[in-house]
């Protein structure tokens, strides 16, 4: 597969500090930022995907007239909490 590269990225000095400091051991600067950026791009994809649903979610519900109250959400998330943490971790 063929690379390519990103523009340069000018940042101030403290920044680069910053990121300097937060570098694992044997971790490069090239490294941080190619890994932060795969981040974001998937943090983004999965935002994206959560207002899609959510979107997908409130036109089923108009068409439908079946909502779900608030308190029977909040219900089922703590169901869902309190066995998870009775789950014996290993």
């Amino acid at each position: 597969m063929k690379t390519t590269t990103i523009p340069p990225l000018r940042v101030s000095p403290e920044l680069r500090r910053e990121a300097e400091e937060v570098l694992r051991e044997g971790e490069t600067l090239s490294g941080f930022m190619l890994e932060s950026l795969q981040g974001s791009i998937a943090r983004r994809r999965d935002q994206q995907e959560f207002i899609d649903r959510g979107l997908k979610s409130a036109a089923k519900a108009r068409r439908t007239g079946q909502y779900v109250t608030a308190d029977d959400v909040v219900k089922q998330l703590s169901v869902r909490l309190n066995r998870a943490r009775a789950r014996p971790r290993g």
